[in-house]
């Protein structure tokens, strides 16, 4: 009985170190490439780090951060830019996964001519549409003024409003295939039987989209409401190559403004100050997300 014992203990401490070592090179990959340059950064902003050296500076560049007026209208601003390039993705993405899903010939041209904007890489689709803003050779401006709308040559990127718009629509372009693939994959695994017995008892499309294929891929929309709200959080490549964060600041996102301090003007600590507040509210915004998830999961499996 002793030896027995013995025994399954040797073999249940084989099985845990052999376990350790199986995870050990994802725990080692997660140290090097998350753990330590996080901390890093950390430790950057409670310091005047410049070209010239660093020294100990406490929360100084924390609380610059917080009495700043400029500051807070650029957080405001990420949430916009953030709230309103998510939102048409998913809408946008919604209706061409049904439009995509639909039973038509040539469907699968459709759904591989849907993926170029993702599958391009950024910098030159972003290009293609500083082409299109352009006031005096685009074709936006061109049809404008064909169509009476505009007087003459008007700058998209010129103007505040004008600009921030033309960068979310930008984003929209780039990010919903993605969205629209994903939508599509979960459609495609909705039972048929359910639309069938739901035809048969009368129901209207809008009633089956409304009851069957919202209801089924729910989880789906969450996930990639939560993922892309997290990537056009730190979007970078679209509002630096159309704008660099013009005019007037009309399209620095927070991404933008610690690219500014931390590489442009080589400060490096205040750049991780602002890092360092993104993390902090991008942690909260999934806690508050997850939160809001669980209440919704809980009064949709209560009805």
């Amino acid at each position: 009985m002793a030896k027995t014992a013995i025994s399954q203990q040797k073999s249940a401490l084989s099985e845990t170190a052999f376990a350790w070592l199986l995870i050990a090179p994802a725990m080692l990959f997660i140290l090097v490439i998350v753990a330590w340059p996080l901390l890093e950064t950390i430790r950057l902003s409670f310091t005047d780090a410049n070209l010239g050296g660093e020294s100990y500076v406490g929360t100084k560049n924390y609380e610059d951060l917080l009495s700043s007026r400029k500051f807070s209208q650029t957080v405001s601003r990420t949430f916009y830019w953030m709230f309103f390039s998510v939102m048409l993705k998913l809408i946008l993405g919604l209706i061409g996964a049904c439009l995509l899903n639909a039973n038509v010939k040539g469907k699968g041209l459709f759904r591989v001519l849907v993926m170029p904007p993702w599958v391009i890489p950024v910098a030159i689709g972003c290009i293609g549409w500083l082409w299109l803003y352009n006031g005096h050779f685009g074709i936006l401006a061109g049809i404008g003024q064909r169509l009476g709308i505009l007087d003459g040559p008007f700058e998209f990127l010129a103007y505040k409003n004008s600009a921030f718009w033309s960068a979310i629509v930008t984003d929209v372009w780039v990010g919903t295939p993605m969205v629209t693939l994903f939508f599509l994959a979960a459609m495609q695994g909705v039972p048929v039987d359910l639309y069938e017995a739901a035809y048969i008892d009368g129901a209207s499309r809008w009633y089956r989209f409304r009851r069957i294929t919202i209801p089924q891929i729910f989880p789906v929309i969450v996930s990639m409401m939560l993922l892309s709200a997290i990537w056009t959080f730190n979007s970078f490549e679209v509002i630096w190559i159309l704008t660099e964060g013009g005019p007037r600041s009309a399209t620095t996102t927070l991404i933008v403004d610690t690219y500014k301090t931390a590489i442009a003007n080589f400060k490096f600590g205040k750049g991780a100050a602002r890092a360092v507040v993104i993390v902090v509210l991008l942690s909260l915004f999934s806690l508050f997300y997850l939160l809001v998830l669980g209440w919704l999961n809980k009064r949709m499996g209560s009805k």
